[in-house]
Parts: structure tokens; sequence; C-alpha cells
């Protein structure tokens, strides 16, 4: 129970930090700002709750990880529970606080913050990222996440520097996937305001958990390829 509480409280600090940022500062901050935010927020929570849980406050590092052989499969689900409550709540909070603070209504803020493609991709439609562009970048991005993941948490890794890498692979999954989806890469990230936001948002929501999850499927069966096995002590 204390690594899904850990999960719960790491994704509520993940979706908060990263769409606070974007939610009152993106204006004058700019997806580099807004990216940042969710490595800086990532990699604090890879110390204070990775010797808890694993630190994978995302659904697709955690089916990523129970692949790689690194979670017991009984505890995914659990795990997945814990993070999109994390996300929902963290959204709510941010709800609250919007609609406290200003005239506007909480859940349009939401749809600002929503993962979409076609007509609600953040570049436009004009733009051309339709079903198989997000599809492609969600996928590729998420990718790169896991499989940093599963390297910087190695027996061989460099001990205490996981959280630097873990942080800048997802700093840079966003630079490279917010103007096209708005940057899902994590399927709890965009349940969180789909929830509040509804209509197309949650039509759209279906490719922000099919496509992370290819990626992480993906990672985790190479990575298992290519990883060195450590050979076994002589007696």
């Amino acid at each position: 129970m204390k690594r899904y509480v850990a999960e719960l409280i790491g994704t509520f600090v993940l979706i908060f930090g990263g769409l606070g940022a974007a939610l009152f500062e993106g204006s004058k901050i700019g997806y580099l700002g807004v990216s940042l935010a969710f490595g800086i927020a990532l990699l604090a929570m890879v110390y204070a709750v990775g010797p808890i849980s694993g630190c994978h406050l995302n659904p697709a590092v955690t089916l990523g990880a129970a692949l790689a052989g690194r979670l017991r499969w009984a505890d995914v689900v659990p795990y997945w529970i814990a993070q999109i409550v994390g996300a929902i709540a963290a959204c709510g909070a941010l709800v609250l606080i919007f609609q406290s603070g200003t005239s506007g209504s909480g859940a349009a803020s939401m749809v600002g913050l929503a993962n979409g493609f076609g007509d609600h991709s953040p570049s436009g439609a004009a733009a051309g990222f339709g079903t198989v562009s997000a599809f492609a970048v969600e996928a590729i991005m998420t990718f790169v996440l896991v499989f940093t993941v599963l390297g910087a948490t190695a027996l061989r890794a460099s001990a205490g520097f996981a959280g630097i890498a873990i942080g800048l692979a997802l700093a840079l999954g966003n630079l490279v996937s917010i103007p096209i989806t708005n940057a899902s890469i994590n399927p709890a990230r965009s349940i969180g305001p789909a929830v509040y936001a509804q209509g197309w948002a949650f039509e759209q929501l279906w490719l922000f958990v099919a496509a992370p999850f290819v990626g992480a499927i993906v990672a985790a069966l190479l990575y298992r390829s290519v990883e060195e096995r450590l050979e076994p002590t002589p007696a």
C-alpha cells in the first residue's frame, strides 16, 4: 500500500507542477519552460518516491517495467489506479485554483491542457498533425522515456544519477510533442484533464492511452534484448 500511495503522491506532483506551469505561466515561459517544469517535477520525484515505488508516475512506464521484469504483474493495475487518481486530483486542484483566482471556468482551463490531434492539435488543423502524426510522436517519445528509465535504473547504471537522465528524457519528449499533441507521453497525464474537459478531449483520449503503451512495449522488449546481463558471481 505504501508503494501505491507513493505513486499517487508522485503523480500528483508531476501533473500539478507540469500542467500548473502551462496553465498559469505558459504564455510567458513557452514550450521550453513547460517542458522543463515536467522534467524538473519528475526529477524531484525520482529522489522523493523512487526508493519507495520506483517512481513510475505513468501507466506506460509501469507496463514497461513489468515487461522488463522490474515489477510484479500483480502490482500493475494498482499502480495504474494510483497514478490515474493522482492525475485527476492534480487537475482538480488546478481547476479549484483557477476558478478561485479568475472569473473563468475551471473546465475551460482543462480544455487548453488536454491532449489532442487534428483540429485540436496546438498547431491547428492546417499543420496537418492528424492521427498518424500524433500516434507516431507519442509512441516514439514514450519509447525514449521508458528506454531511458530502464537503462538509468539498471544494476550497472551510475548510482544516484537516474533522476537527471529520466527528467531530461521527459523534458525532451515534451519539447518535441507539445506542438503536435500538447505532449502526453503518459496516459494518466491525458486522463486527468479529459475528465474535466469532456467533449473532444474524451473522444480523442484513446490515442493517448494506446500510443504510449505501444511505445512502452517496444522499449521494454528492445531493452531486454540488448541489456548486458550480469555475470553470476563465481563460487
